[in-house]
């Protein structure tokens, strides 16, 4: 089966200049190049939408994860930290490293956590998207109890 995904993005003005907006899920958000690139830094960032999107779906396949190996867990609240590297000229990600907080977990069980957070980056299908471009990591899995 396969599926389709839309959003509509509308753009103004030139190059770092510009700004635009991005109509997704029923919700309008602003967007443009973040500061540190030399953008206006209006709302979020295509940099920023990027590891929002890597990061969602890591998120929702651990808890998954989790769920489907009876491991406790309320919660999974995950950072995700970019690297873009060969700015300005041939700028690209080099990596992507998401960090997972296990909130609610049984703090006797964390190989079994990091296990999961491991295999949830191999099972999330929007890292595998990226995987050969960008270096794809797990960083620091925290267990709360």
């Amino acid at each position: 089966m396969d599926l389709t995904f839309e959003s509509r993005i509308a753009w103004q003005n030139t190059g770092r200049e510009g700004e635009g907006t991005a109509k997704l899920g029923g919700q309008e958000l602003q967007f443009s190049a973040p500061y540190s690139m030399g953008g206006k830094g209006t709302g979020t960032s295509p940099e920023e939408l990027l590891l929002t999107a890597v990061g969602s779906c890591y998120s929702g396949t651990l808890f998954a994860l989790l769920m489907k190996e009876h491991l406790r867990v309320t919660s999974v609240d995950v950072q995700v930290t970019g690297k873009v590297t060969e700015y300005p000229i041939q700028a690209k990600f080099s990596q992507l490293v998401v960090n997972p907080t296990i909130v609610g977990a049984d703090s006797s069980q964390v190989s079994l956590y990091e296990e999961a957070a491991n295999k949830a980056r191999e099972k999330c299908f929007i890292g595998k998207t990226i995987a050969g471009n960008v270096e794809y990591l797990v960083g620091t899995v925290t267990v709360e109890a």
